[in-house]
């Protein structure tokens, strides 16, 4: 399930809002691995250009709230920090991204990518910091190594934003 098939091919043919909506409808696909190569391709294209996703954050935030299947969650966590948020969408959008990286029974690259979307959202507001270092203690007693790892490199991410800020 982690092939990303011609994902590649795909990015290179997506040339306009017209084009990305086309991928996006593929993500209501009833494949599993048809959604996991269109969320791939989608998430590649949008760290570019997260414009593209600004139609689609109802249906991004209707995902979250029903994703079961792994590959499409490892997407949505990165996908959600893209979006324009509301306070309640942004509230519900922390809640769920916590949710699924505190839950021991995911996927370790859900749970990663659930904390790396937690990090990406805490840059817009910063308020939520000791929430957000809360979870990373109770994740680090778990001693997962993957999960660690992040840890550490958005410790030293938020680190050099405080520098900066400075």
């Amino acid at each position: 399930m982690r092939s990303i098939g011609k994902s590649k091919l795909v990015i290179s043919e997506i040339k306009g809002q017209k084009d990305f909506d086309e991928l996006f409808k593929y993500l209501f696909d009833n494949d599993r691995l048809v959604v996991m190569r269109a969320a791939d391709a989608i998430e590649k294209i949008t760290a570019k250009e997260p414009t593209y996703l600004t139609k689609h954050k109802k249906e991004i935030l209707k995902l979250c709230s029903f994703a079961k299947d792994k590959e499409l969650m490892w997407h949505l966590a990165l996908l959600t920090p893209r979006l324009h948020l509301n306070n309640k969408e942004f509230g519900n959008a922390w809640d769920t991204l916590t949710k699924w990286a505190m839950n021991k029974t995911n996927s370790r690259i859900v749970r990663v990518n659930s904390v790396q979307g937690l990090s990406e959202l805490l840059a817009q507001k910063s308020d939520l910091a000791e929430d957000f270092e809360l979870t990373l203690v109770e994740l680090e007693k778990e001693n997962v190594p993957s999960i660690n790892a992040r840890i550490r490199k958005i410790k030293k991410q938020i680190l050099k934003r405080q520098v900066r800020q400075r």
